[in-house]
């Protein structure tokens, strides 16, 4: 099978190759996938580069520990293990795993969902880690209510096209904050209302804010707080990426500052999950969420797709199709 594989770090066009593997072996609790489609979230790109320095004993120390990288997939299923009951052979599914950045891989059985016929590969892929970090921001650190006025900085990211939509399905009035090019993206996908960065400074208006997910990190956050509304909440979910520890040091101030101040929300873990998975993709088949997709690379393209997102302009979610 044709594999993007990576054995060292370094530049992205270097280290990262289209080689050719073996089939995955697969244990009694798993499956064999097909992949069809899979797409990149901001943590792919932390694992490829090995930032921040102090996460390489996770990654790995001197070279990744996982030579396939991707981890949010769609395909279907070639063979299950012995113990797995819930699935058979030909069945569409989309979920997560390691090594989603090839033609097969094996995952858990439990990691896995059916993909609905009228939603396709590329978008079931979509539906993943970017989408479980915007449910959990919103409905369960967040706790949004209908009425309430969010405001998504980073609006027109991975996380953030999600957030804006989930956001809106909650009942709150929506405020994304993005660039020029990508104002018409976040008004279509349900925004109430839109801040151009380039042009204003959302910390420096009038409007106050019930709740502030930021995706981004380019304010301080007592400067963000300035704008919440009594009993309001920051949850700072992104800050520059790179060197020993950023953007780990962001969000240990975060979490020291939330013990003391009421409205700095702790940072949290997000991971994908069956529940919330299966969350937001019941809203898509109700029409209140479409996965945004940015651009559909060839495997071949591998590299080139990852060091889009690396850049930070993408709109939506980056997928590599087979």
């Amino acid at each position: 099978m044709k594999a993007i594989v990576q054995d060292r770090y370094g530049p992205l066009d270097e280290v990262l190759t289209l080689q050719e593997l073996d089939q995955p072996a697969i244990k009694g609790d798993e499956v064999l996938v097909r992949v069809h489609a899979a797409s990149i979230h901001i943590g792919d790109t932390f694992a490829v580069r090995g930032v921040p320095y102090l996460f390489r004993p996770m990654y790995g120390l001197r070279r990744p520990r996982v030579r396939v990288p991707g981890t949010d997939m769609a395909g279907t299923i070639e063979s299950v293990g012995a113990d797995v009951t819930q699935l058979r052979p030909g069945e569409a599914v989309f979920g997560w795993s390691k090594g989603a950045f090839a033609e097969y891989m094996s995952a858990p059985a439990s990691n896995l969902l059916s993909k609905p016929v009228d939603v396709s590969f590329e978008q079931a892929a979509a539906i993943g880690v970017s989408a479980c970090t915007a449910l959990q921001a919103l409905r369960d650190h967040g706790q949004v209510r209908a009425g309430q006025n969010v405001l998504i900085n980073g609006a027109s990211g991975g996380v953030g096209t999600y957030a804006v939509q989930l956001a809106k399905s909650l009942g709150a009035e929506v405020t994304g904050v993005c660039s020029t090019r990508n104002i018409d993206l976040i008004r279509s996908i349900g925004a109430d209302n839109v801040i151009d960065y380039t042009a204003h400074d959302f910390t420096q208006g009038q409007q106050r804010y019930d709740l502030i997910l930021d995706n981004v990190g380019n304010h301080s956050m007592s400067e963000t707080r300035r704008v919440l509304a009594p009993g309001g909440t920051l949850l700072s979910n992104g800050a520059p990426v790179g060197g020993w520890i950023r953007p780990i040091g962001h969000f240990a101030r975060a979490s020291v500052v939330s013990l003391f101040v009421r409205q700095q929300g702790r940072p949290f873990d997000a991971s994908p999950s069956r529940e919330g998975l299966a969350t937001v993709l019941e809203l898509v088949g109700a029409g209140q969420v479409t996965p945004v997709i940015d651009a559909i690379y060839p495997l071949s393209e591998g590299a080139a797709a990852i060091g889009h997102v690396v850049e930070g302009h993408a709109q939506g979610t980056t997928v590599i199709s087979m």
